[in-house]
């Protein structure tokens, strides 16, 4: 029997078809959005302009969700508006593959270029699906759901992943790499018209959208200025920022200084997102019983160390499990903020209050890229430590250790902070790292799989904590 999201027939339509249009979503990202930065390596660029390309696009496109906030007040029609940054994005993969190739000389400038619109397209999408489903999934089944819809989405990602990494090292073999990225480009862009399909069929309850009266909405950050939102949404922005320092400089590190395969690079990657699927289910119900701050205190402080450990060994295996241990982590990261920000956010000012989220984690993730990029073109490879002459075998392991320690500082200023913002039982941070590292993931993922799904007493809905604000 399959499982039921909502007892409203027409929810708990629109909930599957969710998550049909983010597996399609998910096979775009992970058979196209996952290659951008080794195209544009393959385009020759340097540590720089990859820097560049992983933070410019989505800085300049993370405007469009200020954009798409003030089109929810003109139009009050959340679905036409994700609809319409969807196919933006979607029609926007193949001149991204192939006006880089028409015109070699202005390669990478186009190529940035491309991205903005791609990434466009996603942003406008972005605040206006953060409201419909908000509104559409149930508080007390929200992790679960998400975790569901997210361990779904991390299969086809993870397919996606392997196929077109597949695909490319073999026409890369025969010398047809050109061949093998239009290739991979057009699956991605065929996955996002399905997934476009699935959005145009879900139901939009009328009510929650935007709320600007304009586009840049100048009077928001004096009104939330000292709220709960404003608080997390800095420790967010300042995690991004320490994050970007070096997060777009390890495909730099793993093609160019260690010479990956790209089958071998292929697995890297997707040994992150095998690691995700894995443990999501669980983080999922760790967050609906004991809510997200232990998650994102327990995450946080394993966080930190991940850049420092790629300077351990260049070993192949080593780099496989250290994949592995920072899929899990950013799993239950990614998933307790996500669903602590609905705690925090209003539901009739959502799609606003998740534009100015977004865009400020944006700004970060570009001053994070360039002081990393910054950092990768003037490091030293030597240095004189503790009276030791060290030699590194790339710069950009300097790069990996400011992001370590910028990460530290953000967990030590932050974490003390956060409040569980609903009521939840008691639970250490380390009996929450126990639960998910333990092997029973691997079981329940066999389970769901083979079993029938048994109904449920729901559990009772606590009251939610006040905060003040």
């Amino acid at each position: 029997m399959s499982q039921r999201y909502s007892k409203d027939p027409r929810v708990d339509t629109s909930l599957r078809h969710s998550i049909k249009d983010g597996v399609s979503y998910s096979v775009m990202t992970g058979a196209g959005e996952s290659y951008f930065a080794a195209f544009a390596l393959y385009l020759k660029a340097g540590t720089a302009q990859i820097g560049l390309l992983a933070s410019l696009p989505p800085l300049l496109a993370s405007f469009a969700q200020l954009l798409s906030s003030w089109l929810g007040r003109r139009w009050g029609r959340r679905k036409d508006i994700i609809v319409l940054g969807a196919t933006v994005q979607g029609v926007t993969l193949l001149p991204l593959a192939l006006l880089p190739l028409l015109f070699p000389d202005h390669a990478l400038p186009i190529l940035v270029a491309c991205a903005v619109v791609y990434f466009a397209g996603a942003n406008l999408a972005v605040p206006q699906w953060g409201s419909l489903m908000g509104d559409l999934v149930p508080e007390r089944r929200r992790g679960r759901y998400f975790a569901r819809r997210t361990r779904l989405c991390s299969i086809a990602s993870f397919c996606g992943l392997i196929a077109a990494g597949v695909m490319l090292d073999l026409f890369d073999r025969n010398g047809w790499t050109v061949a093998g990225y239009l290739l991979i480009f057009g699956i991605a862009a065929a996955a996002r018209a399905v997934s476009i399909w699935h959005l145009w069929q879900m139901h939009d309850p009328p009510g929650h959208v935007a709320a600007l009266e304009s586009p840049f909405g100048l009077g928001f950050w004096r009104r939330v200025r000292g709220s709960a939102f404003a608080r997390f949404s800095a420790f967010f922005a300042a995690t991004s920022f320490a994050v970007s320092i070096s997060s777009p400089f390890f495909v730099v590190y793993q093609l160019r200084d260690l010479e990956f395969s790209y089958l071998e690079y292929t697995v890297s990657i997707a040994v992150v997102v095998l690691a995700q699927f894995l443990t999501l289910n669980r983080w999922g119900r760790i967050s609906d019983a004991f809510g997200n701050r232990f998650i994102l205190v327990a995450t946080g402080l394993i966080i930190p160390f991940l850049p420092a450990m790629w300077l351990v060994s260049t070993n192949y295996l080593y780099i496989l499990l250290l994949q592995a241990l920072g899929g899990l982590v950013w799993a239950g990261f990614s998933l307790s903020a996500g669903n602590y920000l609905y705690d925090l956010i209003p539901g009739d000012k959502r799609a606003m209050y998740l534009a100015f989220h977004n865009v400020l984690a944006s700004v970060a993730v570009f001053c994070g890229a360039m002081f990393g990029a910054y950092l990768g073109t003037h490091l030293p490879r030597e240095a004189l430590l503790f009276g030791a002459h060290v030699e590194w075998l790339t710069v950009l392991y300097g790069v990996f250790l400011v992001s370590s320690l910028t990460r530290l500082l953000v967990a030590a200023l932050f974490l003390p902070r956060l409040k569980e913002m609903r009521a939840a039982r008691p639970a250490s941070v380390g009996g929450v790292i126990f639960r998910v590292a333990r092997l029973q993931p691997l079981s329940e993922l066999i389970f769901d799989i083979i079993s029938p799904r048994r109904r449920r007493k729901p559990p009772a809905i606590p009251e939610r904590q006040k905060d003040g604000d």
